[in-house]
């Protein structure tokens, strides 16, 4: 588990798409203050964390990838990705649950928009945490003259969300204090776990998005 010692960079425009306001649309004054207020002070509610392990793949088939350790990942996708890989990087990273007690606590206590800006802002610090993660295995696999993938995590496409105990299996142990409820759900909830596959330079470039037509998919890219 590595702890991430400098402030998390927060982009107060993706917290106002997350809530809600398209980038072709001023938000109101209020909403804009409170976001860049809330942005400029919310980083002693959050602890970033991240915690990652390399494993050679072993076998991929039609529906599904087996890497080091004989975990199996029940996926189509990830076997689409993994078929071009050498290694698999799994993670898990999150920003601690303070800041998530801290919206239920403005929630409970009516003050519902504070509790919304600061929730958005917690959705946004954990996807930079999972890009400063996502760095640090592009950097080994640059040391092994290799490339990282774009990340993919459970819930997305045909990866089903159960296979978060296949993840969490495979970190030995070493999940950056994030747990799994027995519906597969991560607590702390802003947390996200995944795999990056790391192989030719064709892996950067692979994409299910353009083969799929589901075109309000919240994870299209």
């Amino acid at each position: 588990m590595v702890t991430i010692s400098k402030p998390i960079d927060i982009d107060s425009q993706q917290v106002l798409r997350i809530i809600g306001y398209r980038e072709d649309y001023e938000p109101p004054a209020r909403i804009a203050c409170l976001v860049d207020e809330y942005v400029e002070n919310v980083h002693q509610l959050i602890e970033p964390l991240y915690a990652y392990v390399i494993r050679d793949i072993e076998l991929v088939y039609g529906s599904g990838a087996v890497i080091e350790g004989w975990i199996t990942f029940g996926s189509e996708v990830v076997a689409g990705l993994l078929e071009q890989c050498k290694q698999a990087a799994i993670f898990v990273v999150t920003i601690g649950d303070y800041l998530e007690e801290m919206v239920t606590w403005l929630a409970e206590d009516g003050m519902v928009l504070q509790a919304t800006v600061l929730d958005a802002i917690g959705s946004n610090a954990v996807e930079r945490v999972a890009d400063f993660a996502q760095d640090r295995i592009k950097a080994i696999a640059d040391a092994q003259g290799l490339y990282a993938s774009r990340r993919f995590s459970p819930g997305y496409c045909d990866w089903n969300v159960d296979q978060q105990r296949m993840v969490f299996q495979a970190m030995n142990g070493d999940t950056a204090g994030v747990s799994l409820t027995e519906g597969c759900l991560m607590l702390p909830q802003k947390s996200i776990s995944g795999i990056i596959g790391i192989g030719s330079h064709d892996v950067e470039n692979y994409n299910p998005c353009k083969t799929c037509d589901k075109s309000d998919c919240p994870g299209r890219r």
